[in-house]
């Protein structure tokens, strides 16, 4: 009895000995990376044209208008846009925006460590102009990008409690904070980067969105999973809580190769909750189908700790899905 007893203690052990090697191993790993990341030289500075277009006269128009060409497009009059300047909505979306972004330090250096994070890699992007405009609330249209341009409009990140977004559903202005901004930064790129295979089927879709998300991973490896999935904390415990009864949901009613396009509506566009159709809906988050193809995403990497992003961004979904040895990896409760 008491040589069983040796045995176990020896086997817990050397199991604990092994976990802390290789937690050592990843730690030092991370710290490695980190040290080559901070040494990529990157500063940004967000070119404040919300300011700029502030000071609009009849005198200096043609300068800005000169200097800003892509923002003045040409069927739009001088007195078009001189008034604009002036119009009420205009002037209260301006105060908001003083009052919340008094400077853009923080926010700046913080842009800076993800360009780094990015060029790491990615050693071939370009960090682009960043302009920061006042854009009347758009918040579908939040973020531009292209190959050496990104705009922002920043009156779409004023915090969802804002008095000026009353009246927006309350699943879209929970992510219209600056706290989500590098977050939806990373999305741009992500979908620029991510091959878009044929397959039609909810795996397929569930999976790109995931490797959006496990894009956030690699590139804001310090930010939380509620900031990468634009989720509240409530709602990242939600689906933590209950990633063993959304997975057996999928799996019953025969949802992975289905192609019926209701699904993305159900699970995977934003929307105030997840459509069951049961007494759990309204406690759910929308766009569980991503956070579940986000886990699968993750599960394949746990399997191949060696495989290099873009290795993993370009993989087939179902070749993905069938390596990953995907499983829940938490209780329902």
């Amino acid at each position: 009895m008491k040589a069983k007893l040796n045995l176990k203690k020896y086997r817990f052990t050397t199991f604990l000995f092994f976990t802390i090697f290789l937690l050592n191993i990843r730690c030092n790993n991370i710290n490695n990376k980190e040290t080559k990341v901070n040494s990529i030289e990157v500063k940004v500075k967000v070119d404040r044209f919300d300011e700029v277009f502030d000071t609009l006269s009849e005198s200096n128009i043609s300068n800005i208008k000169k200097k800003y060409p892509f923002l003045f497009p040409s069927n739009y009059s001088n007195t078009f846009w001189l008034n604009k300047s002036n119009d009420t909505l205009y002037n209260l979306l301006k105060k908001a925006v003083t009052n919340k972004f008094k400077d853009f330090n923080e926010i700046e250096d913080d842009m800076s460590h993800f360009y780094k994070h990015l060029k790491y890699e990615f050693p071939q992007v370009k960090v682009p102009r960043i302009i920061s405009v006042i854009n009347n609330v758009d918040y579908e249209n939040k973020l531009i990008l292209a190959d050496t341009l990104l705009i922002i409009s920043i009156d779409s990140y004023l915090g969802a409690n804002h008095s000026l977004y009353d009246g927006i559903p309350l699943f879209v202005k929970n992510g219209m904070d600056i706290n989500y901004l590098l977050s939806n930064i990373a999305e741009k790129y992500a979908n620029k980067t991510i091959i878009k295979h044929s397959e039609r089927n909810f795996l397929s879709k569930m999976i790109f969105y995931g490797k959006q998300l496990y894009f956030k991973d690699i590139i804001m490896m310090h930010s939380s999973d509620a900031v990468k999935i634009n989720y509240s904390e409530e709602e990242n415990t939600w689906v933590n809580k209950n990633e063993l009864f959304i997975w057996q949901y999928i799996i019953e009613k025969q949802l992975l190769y289905d192609t019926d396009d209701r699904l993305d509506d159900r699970f995977l566009l934003p929307a105030p909750f997840s459509k069951f159709y049961l007494e759990i809906d309204n406690d759910s988050p929308g766009r569980i189908g991503q956070w579940i193809g986000w886990q699968i995403v993750r599960s394949y990497s746990d399997e191949f700790p060696d495989a290099e992003l873009y290795e993993i961004l370009d993989l087939p979904a179902e070749e993905l899905f069938n390596k990953s040895k995907y499983k829940p990896r938490r209780i329902w409760q």
